[in-house]
């Protein structure tokens, strides 16, 4: 087994899904934690088992929804998440598109949509949804968004790895996980879902912060610990905490912050 220079086996630095594990990782709480989850897993992997029988189609419905929301197991996530979040039919409508692209083939409407949203200098999808959280906490946490106002702490400097990496590197990856099986399948609100439920469960703890420094460090601090781990109760957390979130809500917050992003220059 390969070793790291400080003595340690390189392969317990590194999680099941081939991402190494932070310095500080307390290995003794994740064992306890995944011996309790692992019956869920279980549990899930029989009820999905009999879902799918054998078949690689899922038609959406109440009962699959809420299958996801309780977790997809790992043995079916790479067909569940290219079903449900439309790549599969993409795919087969589109046969041998990604080796044209691979090849030069380029679409200036995907392009640019890729772009706008995230990743173009200007990041203008990146700033409005955060601005979007932004009047979500003011609705919905009210006392952490005047905290923030009072100190002039923009959203930008605490929540924008949430949103570019989708929680990648900054929950614990069996987490992670379970935020992906729902965003396949319900779109973007779930990512404010969660950012909400991180924001209102930590409140108290939030509002402890007396300056900018300070409120930017509980933000670091509030992605870790047994509540983030715990990742069975928190899914549930997150579509009990924030109360009522429907995409039409989100897409009409949207238009307005646009528009103000876009008139800040």
């Amino acid at each position: 087994m390969a070793r790291r220079e400080d003595g340690r086996d390189w392969a317990y630095r590194v999680d099941p899904y081939g991402f190494e594990r932070p310095e500080d990782f307390d290995y003794a709480s994740y064992e306890a934690f995944f011996s309790r989850y692992l019956v869920v897993l279980t549990r899930r992997a029989i009820k999905w088992s009999k879902l799918l029988k054998g078949n690689n189609s899922i038609q959406k419905s109440l009962k699959v929804k809420r299958y996801i929301r309780k977790g997809i197991p790992n043995e079916h996530r790479a067909l569940v998440w290219m079903i449900v979040s439309g790549a599969q039919t993409n795919m087969e409508q589109n046969p041998g598109y990604y080796h044209r692209l691979l090849e030069g083939e380029k679409n200036a409407k995907l392009l640019e949509a890729i772009k706008t949203d995230y990743y173009s200098p200007a990041m203008l999808g990146l700033k409005t949804d955060q601005e979007v959280l932004g009047e979500l906490v003011k609705m919905k946490v009210p006392a952490v968004a005047e905290l923030m106002e009072r100190h002039g702490v923009m959203w930008t400097l605490v929540v924008s790895r949430w949103f570019i990496c989708l929680f990648i590197d900054i929950l614990p990856v069996e987490t992670v996980l379970r935020i992906w099986d729902c965003l396949f399948y319900e779109g973007s609100k779930i990512i404010f879902r969660v950012a909400l439920t991180l924001i209102k469960q930590n409140q108290a703890f939030i509002l402890e912060a007396t300056n900018f420094p300070d409120i930017c460090d509980k933000f670091k601090q509030i992605t870790k610990g047994t509540f983030v781990t715990e990742c069975h109760s928190f899914m549930q957390k997150i579509f009990a905490d924030p109360g009522s979130l429907s995409m039409a809500t989100i897409n009409k917050l949207r238009e307005t912050c646009r528009e103000k992003v876009l008139s800040q220059g």
